[in-house]
């Protein structure tokens, strides 16, 4: 599953990143313990997020390789929100969470941030993603304007920074699946923005 890495940063700035290739990341025997322990060695050993977030990303395309039961994991949407959320990893005491999310056909986010890194691997179907950021208005604090939009598709692979603002849109006529791991979110720093009413609240 060879697809295309992407980093969202937090002024409405996107742009495609050198992705590791499937054949090189082939291995026996790759679980989910040995991936969270991987990602373990990358939060405690890299500091800086500009280095840190590749190395995540690479595990994550390790992961999603070799891993048939983690591509497995997933639910069927919700017939009333028309989005699934299946828990795969939150141990308290430990920074991650690690989920799968499925979205039915049509279905739309709201516009936000995450208030840590996080990094999404789509697994089925196809997710656009909407890129945001704060403007200078001196009437609203929170105005927000859209800078571009991705569409991501099976094996694609897209990273953000704490304050990265987007929204996300499931196109096509089936389900949409994505692999997400986030850190420790910073719940002051997560926020849910409306673009009519230029406001913002926590999220």
């Amino acid at each position: 599953m060879q697809g295309r890495d992407w980093l969202l940063t937090g002024d409405g700035q996107y742009q495609a990143c050198k992705s590791a290739r499937s054949w090189n990341l082939l291995q026996d025997n790759y679980r989910l313990y040995r991936f969270l322990t991987e990602i373990e060695d990358v939060l405690d050993g890299v500091e800086d997020e500009s280095i840190r977030l590749p190395e995540i990303r690479m595990l994550v395309r390790r992961l999603i390789v070799n891993s048939y039961w983690v591509q497995s994991q997933y639910l069927e949407p919700s017939p009333t929100t028309g989005i699934s959320v299946l828990l795969l990893y939150d141990e308290l005491g430990f920074p991650l969470t690690v989920q799968t999310v499925t979205f039915a056909p049509g279905s739309i986010s709201n516009i936000h941030n995450h208030g840590t890194w996080g990094v999404v691997a789509v697994l089925k179907g196809q997710e656009k993603n909407t890129v945001w950021r704060r403007t200078q208005h001196p009437g609203f604090a929170d105005k927000i304007e859209p800078t571009g939009e991705i569409i991501l598709s099976p094996g694609d692979i897209i990273s953000f920074t704490p304050d990265a603002i987007h929204s996300v849109a499931a196109v096509g006529d089936e389900p949409t699946v994505t692999f997400n791991i986030y850190g420790e979110t910073d719940p002051k720093q997560r926020f849910e923005f409306d673009a009519v009413t230029h406001t913002a609240k926590k999220f």
